[in-house]
Parts: structure tokens; C-alpha cells; sequence
């Protein structure tokens, strides 16, 4: 039975073939095919609908319903059995379909008439196209192995959609890759950026996906797997400078790689007529269709090895390399489905923005991108199948959005907004060396933020009176391995000689959370923003914070030393850190290195018990800084990553002013420095309000030093303050609106 429904899909495939290459308009090879699958089938109705937009399909091509609707029937994804297929991507098979739940009626296709369905997702690499639908009169469930010849179809269909031999009339058959598109993600960077598309991973395209001779196809794909299965061999072979866990995944990946029912699902496929690499991509497409429904991290995982060892053996099935000597557009906008810290510094300055289809805000790329000042846009949905190399792309960092080939109209408004923003920057620049003083005579001292060697010329540029926050993570992200001591002095001597003796607070080692080590073993964390990171990790493991403020001691060379302490939470952490640098000094001096002129240690104030601590802990620190972005998540019980909640709590709430406030009035009891770093201090409004607060250091990205030191020096805090203490007396729950009528009328 199997062989005779290989025979027949084979067959079947054939003739596809055949049609695929008349020389007929799109709408004429759709409406061929539906006939040719039901004539194959023996069913009285097969029926293709496509996507005309994310949420609609469109009835396209139709053997046995009538004619009229095609182009005229439309569902919405989870209306109706198609639209069930649609919206889970799962296959429905029923033999009763007109009391299956969710069965839509439609008189305009006379589908009442027919008692069995079968309806199969057509699917490219997990992104959804449409649905391939048969019916019959008689009540039948459909055979599995009938179920497998369709799916085989649908992934044809798919291939030969995105390839574009269905284009014609209407949205759902307009053609692929040329429509203007908006798509909407999360900003990580704010800016706006025009350029030209470049994939990190070049897509792999199959324009062969029906095989001439199986058994030649056989041999290809056993070819390939060979020699994939040896390039993971060799990298296991060279796995002497990996730890165990990197050890691991390739161990996972050789384990796929020899799977065999991995291999015989593909060469199932082939004998159904399918070409090696149309069968790999078929099983690349489950894989991911899979991935997206596991809510399992592991397995989630072990399914993006899959991908990714998929991904590898098209490579070399196509010979569509990552080379594939394409050269970077003129203002190239990096796509990826990810990237790490190391590959976009190999990028550097090239560029002139990010989109990502996955990605967070506080992700390493995110970090990087900040650092490099370019436009950042994370969780783009299907930008890396709907772009090509080469588009003409819109970043607005600021919104995060993207316009993907975009209309003249959007084009125009779009540049007219980076115009205003270049104009608004060479006012900043006017002011650039002027201090931060308020009109009623307050100065507040802007710094800026860094973590590369590629911040430290923003210093000068931006006007910031020196470094508020040195992430020292950044040089452990970027590599495979543990820096040595000795290659962290010597870039810590560089970040010091490039501040030009403004002060430069380093911040030790901040990992864990959403910053993990390529080296560092994951820990299975079930709320990693609240578990073993920062601090925790230094005093649980000392040798590296150890090993670090060697580093920060004799890079200082004899001059002056600032070092702070992320996510103390409570005073006996703080004491047992500076404990460190006490021994640590103590070593270094019986070395006979030279010792800091000063040495301040500081804290970051990221939870609220903090705020809560001793009044002897606020004597005894030599500065603190707040943590805005992890301070404001923790006060609202609110993951600055969801986006679901993340907007719906305001920072100048008036609960959450007040708290600051209380912060501010213990580090003036006790002469204890307090500066604000986070997103917030570079906003304006935000920046202007935590001013009046009595905040008199702010650390921002280089960008925000000109805008918020241009709205400091024209406003009056004195009065911010009396509107702030208004707006907390009328029970408001926000300051925002009455703060922003007072800045429209200065």
C-alpha cells in the first residue's frame, strides 16, 4: 500500500512538475494543480487558499467548488476547519466536517455538499502560507499515508509560492518580496536609520524541489549527511579549549546527525518524489512548526540544534554558502534571527542599524548596539523571510518599527524625521561644553554610559563629564573563553587613558540574568532576573572578582580608582565585597604594585530593600548609584522584558518618585553621593523630574547628553518640584501630564 501511494505521489509530483514549467500565468498553473491533486486523490473538491494579509485568507484556486468565489471567499485565521489549520498549523481529517467544532458554512462554494475534509497546512520553514484542502461526498477519514502524499504537495506549493509561480490578481497572489511592509518589534536602541537589507545568513533557496531520479536524490542526500556528520566530527575532535557544556552541544548536534529517524523521514520524502533538499527543508519546517509550540526551554533547544544542523546540511547540499560573495550594501541594516556580542563587533561601525527577529531589550546584542550608537529594533516577526538583500529599509529605533520597502510617502515623512533629529543635534552641539545648570541656578553633572573601547570618543563628543557606568561584562561576553588578568589590564589602562582624567566608575562583573558566559554553565533558573547573578555570583565564586579588581588596581597605575558593585541587596553583601578589595589590596601591596592615589567603592541601588538598609550602610558607602532599569522592574513586580507589562507602569509615577525621594534625603543625611543610570536618565522628562527630586549625577547613552542637558538648562527645578509635590497632593497617580504642561508654556 505504501509503495503504490509513493508511486502515486511520485506520479503526482510529476505532473506538478510538468505544470510548474508551462508557460501559463499564475492564476492558470494554481487552478491546473488543485485539478491534478484532485483527479490523484479521487476527491470531488481540492482547494488552495493563501494569505492575503496576516490575518486573512483567500479562497485561490478551486477544483469542485464554484468558480465564482474564488477571490471572493475569505476567512480569518481560527474561522471555520481552514482557518483552524491556519492559525494551529496542525492537519484536520475528519470524515463528518459539517459537525466538526469550528465548521463554517459558506453558500457561495456549495461546500455544504461534502461530508469529508482534509486540510494541510502549507507551510515555509514555520511561516505559514495557506491551506491545502480536500473534500469528498462520502464520509471517509483519510488514509495516513494519503495524509503524508498532501503534506509532501503542500511543501512544493510552498516552495514554488515563495518562488513566485502563483503570482496574479489580488493580494494573496500579489508577488513575494516586493510589497511595502511595516513591521512592528520592540526597540532596543533608539534612533532612526535608511539603508539597504543585509542577512547575516543568507537564506537557502530550492529551486529544485521535485526530484528527476529518486535514487540519485538518495545518493545526494547520503553524500551530504556524510560529510555533515564529519564537520561535526571535527569539531568534537577540537574541543580541547571547551568546557563541558559547549562539549555537550556538540555532542547533541552529532546525536541529530547520526539520528536515523531523522534521516528516514527524509528519504521517505525522496521516495515520494521530493528533491534532498526540499526534504530537508521539509523536516525543517516541522522542526520549527514544533519549536514554536514547546514551551519547554531544553526542548526548545534541542529543536534550534536541529534547525541550525538543517541549516548546514542544505548548505552543502546547495553549495548556497554564508559566503556567498555578495558584497555589503552601501548603509547596511544587519537582519538576523539572532546574533551574538562577538559577530556584531565584527561588524563595528559598518553599520547603520539592527533588526532581530528574536532578541531582547536587554539582550548582549542590544548592549552592543548602544555601545556602536546604532538603531536597534528586537522581535520583528518574519523579517528574515520577508526580506532580500539589497531592500531599501526604514529602522525607527524610537517606535519600534520597521518599513520594509517602503512607499515614497513613508520615505519622505521618514527622512524628514532623521532632518529634525540632525538639526537637533547641532544645537546640542552649541552646548556641548556649557555645564548642566538650571535656570534657578542647579547643576547637574551628565555622564554617560560605556562598555567598549568604541564609547570612549563619545566622551568628548557628547560633552559628558566623564563615565557614571563601565560595564566590565562586555569583554567576558564577547569571547569563547575566560580574559585573562593580564589582557583586562591592559584594557582597562586604555578605557582610563581615553577618559583623559575624567572619573571612569567600573562596574564589576554584572552575569547571570539575561547575561550568561559562553563558557559559564547555564544555571536552570525559573526566574533567572531574580536568581544567582551580579554579586551573588562574585561572593559565591570569588576567583573571578578576585582576578578583576587585580586587573582594576594595577591598571589604575598609581592614579585614582572608582569601583562599584551591581544588585546589593542588602548591607552584609556590600561589607563582604569591599572585604575583597581589601585583601585584594593587601595582596597587591606585598606583590610590590603600585597602589590607587584614591580608591572609592560604591553600590548599585537596584531593589528596593536597598533603600531600606541601615543608615550606617549609607555612611559607610562612598557612593551609590541607582539602577533604574532593574530598580523600576522590581518596585512593580513588573519584567522590564514583557512587553504586556513593561509600559503599563510609568517612572514618574508619583509612588515611585517618592521612593526615589526617600533614596535622595538618607544619602543627604549622610553625605552620600547618588547618581541615576538607566534608560531614564537619558529622557528628557524623565531626566528634568529626577532632577527635581534632588538626583545631581545622571548617567546616559552619549545620544542623550545634548537633549537632556538642552531642556535642564531651561527649566527651573524649584518650580518641577512644586508641580510634582501638586500633582502627589491631588492623589494623581502620574506626574507626567501636569510636568508636561509646564514644559509646553517655558
Amino acid at each position: 500500500m505504501v509503495e503504490n501511494t509513493e508511486s502515486e505521489s511520485r506520479k503526482l509530483l510529476g505532473r506538478l512538475r510538468e505544470t510548474m514549467a508551462s508557460n501559463v500565468a499564475g492564476q492558470a498553473r494554481l487552478d491546473k494543480i488543485t485539478q491534478l491533486i484532485a483527479d490523484s486523490m479521487g476527491t470531488e473538491v481540492c482547494s488552495i487558499y493563501l494569505f492575503r494579509d496576516e490575518e486573512t485568507l483567500e479562497l485561490c484556486a478551486t477544483e469542485g467548488l464554484n468558480r465564482e468565489s474564488v477571490h471572493q471567499t475569505r476567512m480569518r485565521v481560527g474561522e471555520g476547519l481552514v482557518g483552524r489549520v491556519a492559525r494551529t498549523g496542525k492537519v484536520i481529517n475528519t470524515a463528518d466536517a459539517p459537525s466538526a467544532r469550528g465548521f463554517r458554512y459558506m453558500p457561495e462554494t456549495g461546500e455544504e455538499r461534502y461530508s469529508s475534509f482534509l486540510g494541510i497546512p502549507v507551510q515555509r520553514l514555520g511561516e505559514m502560507l495557506g491551506v491545502l484542502v480536500v473534500q469528498s461526498k462520502d464520509a471517509r477519514n483519510f488514509s495516513a499515508d494519503a495524509v503524508y502524499a498532501l503534506e509532501v504537495v503542500a511543501m512544493v506549493i510552498a516552495e514554488m509560492t515563495e518562488l513566485g509561480a502563483f503570482v496574479g490578481e489580488g493580494s494573496a497572489m500579489s508577488p513575494l518580496h516586493q510589497q511595502s511592509l511595516l513591521l512592528k518589534g520592540v526597540s532596543g536602541q533608539e534612533g532612526a536609520a535608511e539603508g539597504h537589507l543585509w542577512l547575516h545568513e543568507p537564506r537557502v533557496v530550492v529551486t529544485n524541489p521535485i526530484a528527476d531520479d529518486p535514487h540519485r536524490e538518495l545518493q545526494r542526500l547520503n553524500e551530504a549527511v556524510d560529510e555533515l556528520r564529519i564537520g561535526v566530527d571535527k569539531m568534537l575532535e577540537d574541543t580541547g579549549s571547551v568546557d563541558k557544556e559547549q562539549a555537550q552541544v556538540l555532542e547533541t548536534y552529532r546525536m541529530f546527525a547520526n539520528s536515523k529517524g531523522w534521516m528516514r523521514r527524509m528519504e521517505e520524502d525522496i521516495a515520494r518524489g521530493l528533491s534532498a533538499e526540499a526534504a530537508v527543508e521539509k523536516e525543517q519546517s516541522l522542526a520549527r512548526g514544533r519549536m514554536a509550540q514547546v514551551q519547554d526551554a531544553y526542548l526548545r533547544e534541542r529543536l534550534s540544534d536541529l534547525d541550525d544542523l538543517s541549516n548546514r546540511l542544505l548548505r552543502i547540499l546547495t553549495g548556497q554558502g554564508k559566503d556567498t560573495g555578495a558584497e555589503l550594501p552601501e548603509n547596511p541594516i544587519l537582519v538576523a534571527r539572532n546574533i551574538g556580542p562577538a559577530e556584531l563587533l565584527e561588524y563595528g561601525r559598518k553599520l547603520k542599524g539592527v533588526i532581530l527577529e528574536e532578541g531582547s531589550v536587554g539582550s548582549h546584542a542590544a548592549i552592543v548596539a548602544r555601545a556602536l550608537a546604532i538603531p536597534l529594533v528586537v522581535r520583528v516577526g518574519r523579517i528574515t523571510t520577508e526580506g532580500l538583500n539589497g531592500d531599501h529599509v526604514l529602522v525607527d529605533g524610537d517606535q519600534g518599527v520597521v518599513h520594509l520597502r517602503p512607499d515614497d510617502p513613508v520615505v519622505s515623512a521618514f527622512r524628514d524625521k532623521i532632518a529634525m533629529q540632525a538639526q537637533a543635534q547641532e544645537r546640542y552641539a552649541s552646548i556641548r561644553d556649557k555645564p548642566a545648570i538650571t535656570k534657578d541656578g542647579q547643576r547637574v553633572n551628565l555622564m554617560m554610559n560605556a562598555g567598549l573601547m568604541a564609547d570612549l570618543p563619545s566622551l568628548q563628543n557628547s560633552g559628558a563629564e566623564g563615565v557614571g557606568l563601565f560595564r566590565t561584562e562586555l569583554q567576558f561576553l564577547v569571547r569563547n573563553q575566560m580574559p585573562k588578568r593580564s589582557e583586562l589590564v591592559v584594557l582597562y589602562q586604555r578605557v582610563l587613558e581615553a577618559a583623559q582624567g575624567k572619573r571612569v566608575v567600573f562596574r564589576t562583573l554584572d552575569i547571570g540574568s539575561d547575561k550568561v558566559l559562553p563558557y559559564m554553565k547555564p544555571q536552570d533558573e525559573p526566574n533567572p532576573a531574580l536568581g544567582w547573578r551580579a554579586i551573588r555570583v562574585g561572593l559565591d565564586k570569588p576567583g573571578v572578582m578576585r582576578m578583576q579588581l587585580q586587573a582594576l588596581i594595577r591598571a589604575a597605575n598609581g592614579g585614582p580608582l572608582t569601583v562599584m558593585f551591581p544588585f546589593i541587596a542588602q548591607f552584609e553583601e556590600y561589607r563582604q565585597a569591599k572585604e575583597e578589595v581589601k585583601k585584594t589590596i593587601e595582596r597587591e601591596k606585598k606583590l610590590g604594585h603600585v597602589l590607587p592615589s584614591k580608591l572609592e567603592i560604591g553600590a548599585m541601588l537596584e531593589t528596593p530593600s536597598l533603600g531600606f538598609a541601615p543608615l550606617k550602610f549609607f555612611e559607610e558607602v562612598d557612593f551609590l548609584s541607582i539602577g533604574g532599569n532593574d530598580l523600576k522592574q522590581f518596585f512593580f513586580a513588573a519584567d522590564r522584558e514583557n512587553e504586556r507589562v513593561r509600559k503599563r507602569y510609568d517612572t514618574l509615577n508619583v509612588s515611585f518618585l517618592s521612593f526615589i525621594e526617600r533614596i535622595v534625603e538618607r544619602c543627604d543625611m549622610s553625605g552620600t553621593p547618588l547618581s541615576f543610570c538607566g534608560e531614564d536618565a537619558g529622557r528628557p522628562i524623565e531626566a528634568v523630574c529626577l532632577a527635581a527630586m534632588g538626583i545631581r549625577y545622571l548617567s546616559m547613552r552619549p545620544a542623550s547628553v545634548g537633549p537632556v542637558k538642552s531642556l535642564l538648562m531651561r527649566v527651573d527645578l524649584g518650580e518641577v518640584r512644586k508641580i510634582i509635590a501638586d500633582a502627589r497632593h491631588r492623589g494623581e497617580q502620574t506626574v507626567r501630564p501636569a510636568v508636561m504642561n509646564y514644559l509646553r508654556e517655558i
